[in-house]
């Protein structure tokens, strides 16, 4: 496949492209659902073809399709080039990059592949049936998902590259109901790693756990409102990192002045205790990668440190743009889709609280725990997020469980009033749209945070 690709370079840059690539990709997924006792899916997709780019100028032309033959590439190359002639469009030419040579397998411990999709429906039956605790559970789901991917690329740059990265997913996810009302809750795991993810956790204890809080849900009473002392959870924090920070930090935003973070390189954002990364290389993330879909190996990109903005993210065009190097974050959905800036796990780091010594100082405030939903904003930079519940702190202690509640404010507001910052990282794992489409594997996390927040409760 390479050496055919490599054809379709030569041909691409014939016809005058200055700057080319052509990938493969062969995708494959596994999917198994269990709800309430009973198998809803066990299914198997695969998708695989070729995906061209050529660029003139500012202007990017691509085609995409599932035909590998040699003349079909070649007439592919000729469409990627005439489309990108006819755009016509100005813009900074991308600059001569490392050419990366390789072939690169996932590294795990336990493959997927060598575990029999009978020992994996048997789990995801367990996780399912661990949430039958009570008369009070009404409806259960264990999900299990499982994905590969190989990719061959080949640029103008000289890169001939091969590898595989995969990810696992596993949730449950029990309703509980009692005079008239329902609450539900989640637990789950994910991650690029091998079935020794799952391997090491307690199944049953984690569907017991999803059980058993959203039976405790069933007391929560309404939230506060207005202004008040948030402690937000690392799903919430990372939601923050995430929808609202990490986009404004996509540097095709920050080109067309599209992003709040427009020319804030070097300014104060946040309180000192704020230090927020992307990193494409943390490992077991889910939004781990070894490479990009432009073939610019993955990195670790600081965006904020100490309270001050030092970074955008960027692939290879905006790189060019504002004449720094690609930080290994130009991604796509699949071959047939255009590659946008994107982030990869973004997260807020560790600060130096405990969780009891946040608590102790709060008088009266919330603890959020667990986000349904957030919203995007890198143009205005406001903040706003649905939390899954929380729970009531009084005098330093917690004290009632709350129901779901949405967060709203202005993000760097909200990172200037950040007065702790706790001492350990989590990840929460996902998909992230570039608006509404191209979705990709990414997460997002941090510790627990104490900043003012408006809240408001359903």
């Amino acid at each position: 496949m390479e050496d055919a690709l490599n054809k379709a370079i030569h041909t691409m840059q014939e016809e005058g492209a200055e700057f080319c690539d052509a990938r493969y990709e062969d995708r494959w997924g596994l999917i198994i659902s269990v709800s309430n006792r009973e198998l809803r899916n066990l299914s198997t997709n695969r998708i695989a073809g070729v995906g061209l780019r050529a660029r003139i100028g500012g202007s990017w032309g691509s085609c995409s399709g599932g035909r590998f033959d040699p003349e079909s590439l070649r007439e592919m190359a000729r469409k990627a080039v005439r489309a990108a002639r006819s755009g016509d469009c100005p813009g900074t030419p991308i600059p001569e990059q490392p050419a990366h040579t390789g072939k690169f397998q996932m590294k795990v411990r336990v493959p997927p592949a060598n575990v029999p999709v009978e020992e994996k429906l048997a789990m995801v039956k367990d996780l399912d049936e661990a949430q039958h605790i009570s008369d009070r559970i009404v409806n259960t789901n264990a999900i299990y998902s499982e994905s590969k991917r190989t990719t061959v690329l080949v640029n103008s740059f000289g890169s001939r590259l091969r590898w595989e990265d995969g990810r696992l997913r596993l949730n449950a996810i029990a309703v509980a109901r009692e005079n008239g009302r329902m609450e539900s809750y989640r637990e789950g795991l994910a991650g690029s790693k091998g079935m020794e993810l799952i391997q090491q956790r307690d199944l049953n204890e984690m569907g017991v756990s999803a059980a058993r809080e959203a039976i405790v849900q069933l007391g929560a009473v309404k939230p506060p409102s207005g202004r008040v002392t948030c402690i937000t959870d690392p799903e919430i924090s990372g939601l923050l990192a995430h929808e609202v920070m990490g986009h404004a930090s996509e540097a095709d935003e920050v080109v067309k002045r599209r992003s709040f973070l427009t020319d804030r390189i070097g300014q104060v954002v946040a309180d000192e205790q704020i230090t927020m990364v992307d990193d494409g290389t943390l490992e077991g993330g889910y939004g781990t990668m070894l490479f990009d879909d432009e073939g610019t190996p993955a990195s670790r990109t600081v965006v904020i440190k100490n309270g001050v903005y030092n970074s955008y993210l960027h692939d290879l065009e905006t790189g060019a743009s504002m004449g720094v190097p690609s930080t290994g974050n130009g991604r796509h959905e699949d071959f047939g889709r255009r590659v946008w800036v994107r982030m990869t796990n973004t997260f807020f780091e560790a600060g130096d609280w405990k969780l009891e010594e946040m608590l102790e100082d709060v008088k009266f405030g919330v603890l959020t725990d667990k986000f349904v939903n957030g919203m995007e904003d890198p143009v205005g930079g406001s903040f706003e997020a649905k939390a899954h519940r929380g729970f009531l702190i009084e005098n330093g202690r917690i004290t009632r469980p709350l129901r779901a509640m949405t967060l709203t404010g202005k993000a760097l507001d909200i990172l200037h009033t950040t007065d702790a910052v706790g001492d350990k990282v989590s990840m929460d794992p996902g998909t992230c749209g570039k608006g509404t489409e191209d979705h990709v594997p990414v997460s997002s996390g941090g510790p627990y945070c104490r900043s003012q927040i408006i809240i408001g409760g359903d």
